[in-house]
């Protein structure tokens, strides 16, 4: 079983590897990210008032941020390349007046989630439009690159033959309904789900198994 403090990047003699992901199925997977940019209330006026010189700043920024989370296994050198379903942003501005927010909500079904995807769409979003207002704001900054959820769905196929566990440690809020059980794992969590691990995906599959047997 992955220990809490283990560096699956690294193989046993300490070089980089791209970790493999072969043995996992298949899942619905889902994460959000935000990036915030701190500017002058003047420049964010500009920008929503669609003044910016360059053009628009908010649509460039959001075209910017879809093809970062598609590129991002070319620019993270061991990310998996992952065929993304889904990728959602948005740019509003914070309650105060010298801040801007972007969220983004990437989607897959693959074998490895699509934090990097989201961290890295909101990272590129934030640098597009900090390069379209870099010319009127010169203390333009980016403050912060936060994952904020990591979601996983599983379906129970198959688990008629799982066994009986009532052992419930696994991290996970589970949720179940019309055929699938869906596990939301917040970020600080997220070591100590190892779905490569035969160990945790029984006690996962028992742990569904009771669910679904005691369900209305």
């Amino acid at each position: 079983m992955k220990r809490d403090d283990e560096l699956t990047h690294l193989d046993p003699s300490g070089q980089a590897r791209m970790v493999d992901v072969g043995e996992k199925a298949k899942t619905t997977r889902e994460a959000r990210a935000r990036a915030t940019l701190r500017m002058k209330p003047a420049t964010r006026n500009v920008l929503l008032g669609g003044k910016v010189p360059k053009g628009d700043a908010l649509a460039t920024a959001r075209i910017a941020g879809i093809q970062g989370a598609k590129k991002t296994s070319e620019l993270i050198p061991l990310c998996h390349p992952l065929a993304i379903t889904g990728c959602d942003l948005t740019l509003e501005p914070a309650a105060d007046d010298e801040r801007f927010v972007i969220e983004a909500s990437v989607r897959c079904a693959d074998r490895t989630g699509v934090e990097m995807e989201a961290l890295t769409a909101v990272t590129v979003a934030a640098l597009a439009l900090y390069d379209m207002l870099k010319s009127i704001d010169k203390g333009l900054s980016i403050e912060e690159v936060v994952l904020l959820e990591k979601q996983i769905r599983v379906t129970y196929e198959g688990l008629e033959s799982a066994p009986n566990s009532r052992d419930s440690e696994l991290p996970l809020d589970l949720e179940v309904g019309h055929g699938y059980a869906v596990g939301i794992a917040r970020h600080q969590q997220l070591d100590h789900l190892d779905t490569t691990t035969q160990e945790r995906q029984v006690l996962l599959k028992a742990l569904l198994y009771e669910l679904i047997s005691n369900r209305p």
